[in-house]
Protein backbone atom coordinates (compact mmCIF):
# COMPACT_ATOMS: atom_id res chain seq x y z
CA UNK A 1 0.00 0.00 0.00
CA UNK A 2 1.36 3.39 -0.96
CA UNK A 3 1.99 5.77 1.86
CA UNK A 4 -0.15 8.89 1.67
CA UNK A 5 1.33 12.21 2.53
CA UNK A 6 -0.33 15.38 3.72
CA UNK A 7 0.12 18.53 1.68
CA UNK A 8 -1.15 22.03 2.12
CA UNK A 9 -4.28 23.17 0.29
CA UNK A 10 -2.19 25.62 -1.75
CA UNK A 11 0.15 22.90 -3.00
CA UNK A 12 -2.81 20.62 -3.66
CA UNK A 13 -4.61 23.31 -5.68
CA UNK A 14 -1.46 23.80 -7.76
CA UNK A 15 -1.18 20.08 -8.41
CA UNK A 16 -4.74 19.92 -9.72
CA UNK A 17 -4.32 22.62 -12.34
CA UNK A 18 -4.36 19.98 -15.06
CA UNK A 19 -7.64 18.27 -15.87
CA UNK A 20 -7.48 15.30 -18.21
CA UNK A 21 -5.29 12.21 -18.33
CA UNK A 22 -4.27 9.46 -20.69
CA UNK A 23 -5.69 6.06 -19.82
CA UNK A 24 -4.46 2.50 -19.75
CA UNK A 25 -6.15 -0.88 -19.95
CA UNK A 26 -9.78 -1.92 -20.08
CA UNK A 27 -12.03 -4.55 -18.57
CA UNK A 28 -15.67 -5.62 -18.78
CA UNK A 29 -19.04 -5.23 -17.02
CA UNK A 30 -21.48 -2.41 -16.51
CA UNK A 31 -22.38 0.07 -13.83
CA UNK A 32 -21.27 -0.70 -10.29
CA UNK A 33 -24.01 -1.76 -7.90
CA UNK A 34 -23.58 0.92 -5.28
CA UNK A 35 -22.51 4.51 -4.91
CA UNK A 36 -20.02 5.60 -2.29
CA UNK A 37 -20.54 8.33 0.26
CA UNK A 38 -18.01 9.81 2.66
CA UNK A 39 -19.18 10.89 6.11
CA UNK A 40 -19.24 14.63 6.74
CA UNK A 41 -16.74 14.34 9.58
CA UNK A 42 -14.56 11.70 7.94
CA UNK A 43 -11.10 13.12 7.24
CA UNK A 44 -12.03 16.72 8.12
CA UNK A 45 -9.00 18.96 8.55
CA UNK A 46 -6.75 16.56 6.69
CA UNK A 47 -5.84 16.94 3.04
CA UNK A 48 -4.31 13.89 1.43
CA UNK A 49 -2.84 13.30 -1.96
CA UNK A 50 -0.56 10.51 -3.07
CA UNK A 51 2.23 10.55 -5.62
CA UNK A 52 0.16 8.52 -8.09
CA UNK A 53 -2.58 11.15 -8.05
CA UNK A 54 -0.03 13.90 -8.62
CA UNK A 55 1.26 12.08 -11.69
CA UNK A 56 -2.22 11.29 -13.01
CA UNK A 57 -3.44 14.87 -12.66
CA UNK A 58 -0.68 16.21 -14.88
CA UNK A 59 -1.16 14.75 -18.37
CA UNK A 60 -3.84 15.35 -20.96
CA UNK A 61 -6.04 13.33 -23.37
CA UNK A 62 -9.80 13.03 -23.68
CA UNK A 63 -11.77 13.36 -26.89
CA UNK A 64 -14.15 16.20 -27.54
CA UNK A 65 -16.96 13.62 -27.54
CA UNK A 66 -16.04 12.61 -23.97
CA UNK A 67 -15.88 16.22 -22.82
CA UNK A 68 -19.26 16.91 -24.46
CA UNK A 69 -20.73 13.81 -22.78
CA UNK A 70 -19.63 15.06 -19.35
CA UNK A 71 -21.31 18.40 -20.02
CA UNK A 72 -24.47 16.63 -21.21
CA UNK A 73 -24.64 14.52 -18.01
CA UNK A 74 -24.17 17.70 -15.97
CA UNK A 75 -27.08 19.34 -17.82
CA UNK A 76 -29.36 16.26 -17.51
CA UNK A 77 -28.61 16.05 -13.80
CA UNK A 78 -29.39 19.70 -13.17
CA UNK A 79 -32.60 19.57 -15.23
CA UNK A 80 -33.84 16.71 -13.05
CA UNK A 81 -32.73 18.34 -9.80
CA UNK A 82 -34.51 21.59 -10.68
CA UNK A 83 -37.65 19.69 -11.76
CA UNK A 84 -37.65 18.10 -8.29
CA UNK A 85 -37.23 21.39 -6.43
CA UNK A 86 -33.50 21.03 -5.77
CA UNK A 87 -30.80 23.58 -6.51
CA UNK A 88 -28.66 23.00 -9.58
CA UNK A 89 -25.17 21.69 -8.87
CA UNK A 90 -22.21 23.95 -9.61
CA UNK A 91 -19.40 22.58 -11.78
CA UNK A 92 -16.20 22.20 -9.75
CA UNK A 93 -12.80 22.08 -11.42
CA UNK A 94 -11.30 20.50 -8.28
CA UNK A 95 -13.92 17.73 -8.35
CA UNK A 96 -13.42 17.30 -12.10
CA UNK A 97 -9.70 16.82 -11.53
CA UNK A 98 -10.43 14.25 -8.81
CA UNK A 99 -12.97 12.57 -11.12
CA UNK A 100 -10.36 12.33 -13.86
CA UNK A 101 -7.92 10.62 -11.52
CA UNK A 102 -10.67 8.23 -10.38
CA UNK A 103 -11.80 7.53 -13.97
CA UNK A 104 -8.25 6.52 -14.82
CA UNK A 105 -7.93 4.36 -11.70
CA UNK A 106 -11.11 2.39 -12.34
CA UNK A 107 -9.79 1.14 -15.68
CA UNK A 108 -7.62 -1.27 -13.70
CA UNK A 109 -9.58 -1.56 -10.43
CA UNK A 110 -13.32 -0.87 -10.74
CA UNK A 111 -14.08 -0.02 -7.13
CA UNK A 112 -14.82 2.86 -4.79
CA UNK A 113 -11.56 1.91 -3.11
CA UNK A 114 -8.51 3.22 -4.93
CA UNK A 115 -5.95 0.78 -6.40
CA UNK A 116 -3.57 1.53 -3.51
CA UNK A 117 -6.26 0.53 -0.98
CA UNK A 118 -7.16 4.03 0.20
CA UNK A 119 -10.65 5.53 0.13
CA UNK A 120 -11.94 7.21 -3.06
CA UNK A 121 -11.99 10.63 -1.43
CA UNK A 122 -8.23 10.67 -0.76
CA UNK A 123 -7.64 11.99 -4.28
CA UNK A 124 -8.79 15.35 -2.89
CA UNK A 125 -10.06 14.91 0.65
CA UNK A 126 -10.87 18.61 0.82
CA UNK A 127 -13.75 18.40 -1.70
CA UNK A 128 -14.87 14.79 -2.38
CA UNK A 129 -17.87 13.45 -0.45
CA UNK A 130 -19.80 11.25 -2.88
CA UNK A 131 -18.93 9.22 -5.94
CA UNK A 132 -20.73 7.50 -8.80
CA UNK A 133 -18.79 5.23 -11.17
CA UNK A 134 -19.71 3.52 -14.42
CA UNK A 135 -17.98 1.77 -17.26
CA UNK A 136 -18.62 1.03 -20.91
CA UNK A 137 -21.48 3.53 -21.37
CA UNK A 138 -20.58 5.67 -24.38
CA UNK A 139 -23.25 8.35 -24.22
CA UNK A 140 -24.53 10.80 -21.66
CA UNK A 141 -28.08 9.49 -21.96
CA UNK A 142 -27.11 5.86 -21.36
CA UNK A 143 -24.93 6.46 -18.31
CA UNK A 144 -27.36 8.97 -16.81
CA UNK A 145 -30.29 6.57 -17.27
CA UNK A 146 -28.29 3.76 -15.65
CA UNK A 147 -27.34 5.96 -12.68
CA UNK A 148 -30.93 7.12 -12.22
CA UNK A 149 -32.18 3.50 -12.39
CA UNK A 150 -29.84 2.60 -9.52
CA UNK A 151 -31.24 3.75 -6.16
CA UNK A 152 -27.81 4.46 -4.63
CA UNK A 153 -26.51 6.39 -7.64
CA UNK A 154 -29.75 8.32 -7.99
CA UNK A 155 -29.55 9.17 -4.27
CA UNK A 156 -26.16 10.81 -4.84
CA UNK A 157 -27.44 12.75 -7.87
CA UNK A 158 -30.57 13.90 -6.04
CA UNK A 159 -28.92 14.61 -2.67
CA UNK A 160 -30.00 18.14 -1.77
CA UNK A 161 -26.94 18.58 0.43
CA UNK A 162 -24.50 18.36 -2.45
CA UNK A 163 -23.68 21.71 -4.01
CA UNK A 164 -20.84 20.89 -6.43
CA UNK A 165 -19.96 18.16 -8.94
CA UNK A 166 -17.19 17.12 -11.28
CA UNK A 167 -17.50 14.53 -14.03
CA UNK A 168 -14.78 12.88 -16.10
CA UNK A 169 -14.31 10.05 -18.56
CA UNK A 170 -11.21 7.98 -19.15
CA UNK A 171 -11.04 6.50 -22.64
CA UNK A 172 -8.96 3.34 -22.96
CA UNK A 173 -7.01 2.30 -26.05
CA UNK A 174 -9.86 -0.02 -27.11
CA UNK A 175 -12.33 2.88 -27.01
CA UNK A 176 -14.06 1.94 -23.73
CA UNK A 177 -15.29 4.77 -21.51
CA UNK A 178 -14.91 4.80 -17.71
CA UNK A 179 -16.95 7.43 -15.88
CA UNK A 180 -16.41 9.07 -12.50
CA UNK A 181 -18.80 11.58 -10.98
CA UNK A 182 -17.62 13.26 -7.76
CA UNK A 183 -19.87 15.28 -5.44
CA UNK A 184 -19.09 17.94 -2.86
CA UNK A 185 -20.70 20.31 -0.37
Amino acid sequence: MKKLRKVSAIVFAFVLVFTFIACGSSSSAVIDDQAAVRGLDEGIGEIYIDDEAIALAGSAASSQAALDACTAVFNLMNQQRIANGLAALIWSDALTNAAQVRANEITSSFSHTRPNGSEFWTVDSNVQYGENLAKLYQSADSVYTAWMNSPTHAANIMDGGYKTVGIAICQTADGSWYWAQEFGY
